[in-house]
């Protein structure tokens, strides 16, 4: 089982909002120390600013602790994910996961096809798979179609069931209609909880196996052991009020899911 965290597990302890905020090779050391071999950099503006060298210094870092990188950015404009391909090459990534839409780039399903068909040529040719989210901006029908007629072994799915929960898409029709296409899983659980005075909802996350995340289920129809597909633990996990407090909690949730995800290995 290749399990991996990422920075949204580590979101409060590298937020601006800590004492100290971690920098990535603190996150990597961290990731090693919790006997975990894999690290997904998802979303993490600092990387785009980098030059070569201290891109090398992170890849040095990695290989050093025996953690795999993983690369996650939004959107599928050309440029961007030429850049993307470049950052994965000098880290030695194999894998990037994106989004259809970016700010204000909200492609149809034809534009999408098409960029994704001029661009992913390029990743199959260096050994990179791109893996495409499903959350609820896009229909998760939408998402499906992109993939199968772009028609491409390097390009899949991040199946991550909780964000389409907003689009009123259920988890396990999530799962079902692209298990077949998956190449990344985000594990993360959540839950509905009332907002004082019972007005409305928050769509919140929790630790695995308390909520509403089909996980058992999920691994059974993806089988990601079988296809070497590797699980990024993430949390959504709500402000508690102060830094410390929230980054206590984050980093109990971590170990529990952790130790959950280990426990549930066959």
């Amino acid at each position: 089982m290749s399990t991996g965290l990422g920075t949204y597990a580590y979101f409060w302890q590298w937020h601006p909002s800590a004492a100290s905020p971690l920098s990535l090779e603190a996150m990597l050391e961290r990731t090693a120390d919790a006997g975990v071999d894999r690290f997904q950099i998802c979303d993490y503006p600092e990387l785009e600013r980098w030059d070569a060298a201290r891109l090398d210094a992170v890849r040095v870092t990695a290989e050093g602790l025996g953690v795999a990188l993983e690369l996650g950015t939004r959107g599928i404009g050309g440029l961007h994910l030429t850049r993307y391909l470049h950052l994965a090459e000098r880290l030695g990534v194999s894998l990037v996961r994106s989004m259809l839409n970016a700010g204000d780039h909200r492609p149809t399903r034809d534009e999408a096809v098409r960029l994704l068909t001029a661009a992913v040529p390029a990743y199959a040719a260096g050994g990179v798979t791109l893996a495409l989210e499903t959350y609820e901006q896009v229909p998760v029908a939408t998402l499906v179609d992109v993939v199968e007629v772009v028609g491409s072994p390097a390009l899949g799915i991040c199946l991550d069931p909780a964000n389409c929960v907003a689009a009123l898409e259920l988890p396990m029709d999530t799962v079902r209609r692209t298990a077949a296409h998956v190449k990344n899983l985000h594990v993360k659980d959540f839950h509905f909880t009332r907002q004082d005075g019972w007005v409305g909802f928050s769509l919140v996350g929790c630790p695995l196996g308390e909520g509403l995340l089909p996980y058992a289920e999920m691994v059974a129809l993806v089988d990601p052991d079988a296809r070497g597909i590797s699980r990024i633990v993430e949390h959504w996990l709500p402000w508690q009020g102060d830094s410390a407090t929230t980054i206590a909690l984050e980093q109990r949730w971590t170990e529990h899911n952790l130790s959950y995800l280990r426990s549930t290995q066959s």
